[in-house]
């Protein structure tokens, strides 16, 4: 089965819980994704990958038109309740995958992508639909994990997330983002830097993760050396993880 059906697969049975899920309808880089965007009321924003929708939700007010795209019809689905329960009309809902987006080129003034792309299988390509459904001048903001630049850290978290989700393909470091934004003609005009924390129970619930999955990324994380538990500040008590700590980035790159 390729990444994508993973995807599909995993996404469809879980769509309810990423709507409600804390660390995404309540996750400070939402906060900060607003904050970074500059925004009139005129524009016409692409949320790629909406998930529960909370990104486009967010927009809607702020902006003329969303367009929601995500990958999964179920997912989809979740995501259109939730924001025209809140009331908002001016956002449409579209299935399409992220690197092969359907919409002509330079259709948007802003495209987002909030905890996502740790799940495509090419990230290039996705960055070229980026800069080709962009207008000119327009605005990326990007979302997600990302790991550590030392390779021991990256292939732990790396391993756990694919651990707990078969989707998921991978979190890249810092760097590697920076220079597959400016290879694909995006230049970097703000970023910022930020902690999760992610409680043990809810970030393997989310996912309906078997208790005997579970078991063996308990095992797995108790078992990790000193130096990966203090990096990711992982809490255990009675042999069982609490929580650990992970980072994010909040990328807005323009279009040249």
């Amino acid at each position: 089965m390729d990444i994508k059906k993973d995807v599909q697969q995993q996404f469809g049975k879980s769509a309810e819980s990423y709507v409600t899920s804390e660390i995404h309808k309540l996750g400070k880089d939402l906060q900060i994704m607003l904050q970074m965007a500059e925004v009139s009321g005129n524009e016409v924003l692409l949320d790629v990958a909406t998930g529960g929708g909370h990104t486009a939700n967010a927009f809607a007010p702020l902006v003329k038109q969303v367009t929601a795209v995500d990958l999964t019809a179920e997912m989809l689905q979740a995501a259109e309740t939730f924001i025209k329960g809140n009331g908002h009309q001016n956002v449409d809902f579209v299935l399409g995958d992220a690197e092969k987006l359907p919409f002509p080129d330079q259709s948007f003034d802003i495209l987002a992508c909030r905890i996502a792309p740790h799940h495509f299988p090419n990230v290039d390509k996705f960055l070229e639909e980026v800069y080709r459904v962009l207008k000119p001048g327009g605005q990326f903001l990007l979302d997600d994990n990302v790991v550590p630049e030392e390779d021991e850290y990256d292939q732990f978290y790396n391993y756990i997330e694919k651990k707990r989700d078969y989707s998921h393909f991978r979190a890249w470091k810092k760097t590697e983002w920076l220079r597959m934004l400016e290879l694909n003609g995006l230049d970097i005009a703000e970023w910022h830097r930020f902690e999760k924390n992610f409680r043990f129970d809810p970030w393997c619930n989310r996912l309906n993760l078997s208790q005997e999955d579970k078991e063996e990324l308990t095992q797995y994380i108790l078992g990790s050396n000193a130096k990966i538990k203090d990096k990711f500040t992982i809490l255990t008590e009675n042999n069982q993880v609490i929580s650990f700590k992970g980072e994010a980035i909040v990328f807005k790159a323009k279009k040249r």
